[in-house]
C-alpha cells in the first residue's frame, strides 16, 4: 500500500502551497498567534520588529517577521471551529508532511500555537475587560468527533461529569473536552483567570441567544455557569478553542487560548472599548511568548 497522499486529500496550489492558507514551510514560525478577525492580523504584526512576508486568501490572513530575535507569525483564522479544522491540520501539513513527495516526515515539527480572542464571560466575578487563559476546550461544536483518535485526547471524565449534571440532550454532539498545553499555559496565562472554556457551533441559539428564535435548551447559559468538577468551572464562551486544542493534541502542536472578557452573561454587561484590552492582550501575550 502506498504511503504517498493523494492529490484530492492533500489538495496544493501550483506554487506547491497549502490550498487555503496559501503557505510554504519556509512562511511558518514555530511561534504563531492566530486571531479571528483578519483586521487584527495587523494590529498584531504592527508590534513586530520586522515583517517580511504577508499573504492573504479569503479569511486567511498570514504576516510572518520577527520579535525579540525570535521568528513569529500572525494568522487569521476567521470564525469557528470549521476554519480551525483547515488552519489547524494545513499547518501541521506545511511543516510534518513533505509536500514534493506527499509522504509524511519521519521527524515530527511541534509548533507552538496561541489563540488570542474576545470572548464572553459566564460567571459572575469576572470582570469585562479581563483575560481568561482557558484551561481546556469544551467543544459542543462536533468536529473532534470526526476523528478517529478523539478518545486518546478526550478528558473523559469531564465529558462525563458535563453530560451528567446538565442532562444533555443526546440529539445534540457529544461533549468533548480538551486540555491545552500546560507548559504553554504557564507560559503565557500564569497570573491570569483560569478555566474550562466552552466553545460553540455559532453565535446565537448555541450560545443560549434569543431573538425571533427559541434555543433547544433555554437555561443553557445557567447550566454552564452552574457545573462544576473537582476545580474545573467553566469561564467563558467561544467559537474556536475547543478545535484548536484537540487537534493540537492529536497532531502533537503546543496550544492555548487567551482572551479578553468584552461581555459578563450572567452580569449583562458590556465592554465599553474592548478594543483597548485587546490590544493590551496582545502586546501581554507577545512578550511572554517571545521570552
Amino acid at each position: 500500500m502506498s504511503n504517498i497522499i493523494p492529490e484530492t486529500e492533500l489538495i496544493l496550489n501550483p506554487n506547491g502551497s497549502v490550498y487555503h492558507l496559501n503557505l510554504l514551510p519556509e512562511n511558518i514560525a514555530e511561534n504563531i498567534i492566530i486571531v479571528g478577525d483578519q483586521g487584527r492580523v495587523e494590529t498584531v504584526s504592527n508590534f513586530f520588529d520586522t515583517v517580511d512576508f504577508k499573504i492573504q486568501n479569503r479569511e486567511f490572513v498570514t504576516h510572518t517577521g520577527t520579535l525579540n530575535g525570535k521568528r513569529i507569525m500572525v494568522l487569521s483564522s476567521g470564525i469557528g471551529t470549521d476554519n480551525i479544522d483547515i488552519l489547524l491540520n494545513e499547518l501541521d501539513a506545511a511543516v510534518n508532511i513533505d509536500l514534493k513527495s506527499r509522504t509524511i516526515k519521519k521527524e515530527h515539527t511541534s509548533l507552538n500555537i496561541v489563540r488570542i480572542g474576545t470572548s464572553g464571560a459566564l460567571q459572575q466575578d469576572i470582570p469585562v475587560d479581563h483575560f481568561v487563559v482557558s484551561s481546556h476546550g469544551l467543544g459542543f461544536d462536533g468536529l473532534l468527533n470526526y476523528y478517529l483518535d478523539l478518545p486518546k485526547v478526550n478528558d473523559n471524565a469531564l465529558s462525563e461529569a458535563f453530560i451528567q449534571q446538565t442532562n444533555w440532550d443526546k440529539n445534540l454532539p457529544y461533549p468533548y473536552a480538551i486540555k491545552g498545553s500546560e507548559a504553554l499555559i504557564q507560559k503565557i496565562g500564569f497570573d491570569l483567570i483560569k478555566g474550562v472554556t466552552a466553545t460553540a457551533p455559532g453565535f446565537y441559539g448555541p450560545q443560549g441567544r434569543k431573538l425571533r428564535l427559541t434555543p433547544w435548551v433555554e437555561d443553557f447559559n445557567q447550566q454552564l455557569t452552574d457545573f462544576r468538577f473537582n476545580e474545573n468551572r467553566i469561564t467563558n464562551f467561544e467559537m474556536e478553542t475547543s478545535a484548536l486544542y484537540g487537534l493540537g493534541a492529536l497532531l502533537g502542536h503546543q496550544t492555548c487560548t487567551v482572551c479578553a472578557i468584552i461581555a459578563n452573561r450572567v452580569a449583562k454587561q458590556y465592554s465599553k472599548n474592548y478594543h483597548i484590552a485587546v490590544e493590551k492582550l496582545i502586546q501581554l501575550v507577545l512578550e511572554r511568548l517571545t521570552k
